[in-house]
């Protein structure tokens, strides 16, 4: 999956947009807005965070850092990255949920 390929919706609360991405149980969110790391910079850096299948905010090796659960400032390549990420660790292809 490519960033073009990603399907954002706007959010009012706060003002900006998301892409959600399910990878079997795990859910990549993707998010720019007025609260996200990087989100005031133009609305071109994004943050993104990974859910469990209960819906729970997790750490994930590979796409967090240890003792965290949110990931910022990343650009467009950087968020590639992380969906090639997902994929090589669910083994389940990325389906954009807001399509």
């Amino acid at each position: 999956m490519k960033f073009k390929d990603l399907k954002f919706a706007e959010t009012k609360i706060p003002k900006g947009k998301q892409a959600l991405v399910q990878f079997g149980d795990y859910e990549l969110s993707i998010v720019c807005n007025d609260v996200s790391y990087g989100g005031k910079n133009g609305g071109t850096l994004y943050e993104i965070a990974v859910f469990d299948k209960n819906d729970t905010l997790i750490e994930m090796p590979g796409i967090t850092e240890k003792g965290d659960t949110v990931k910022g400032w990343l650009n467009e390549t950087n968020v590639e990255g992380i969906l090639k990420k997902m994929y090589a660790l669910t083994m389940h292809t990325g389906k954009n949920n807001l399509t």
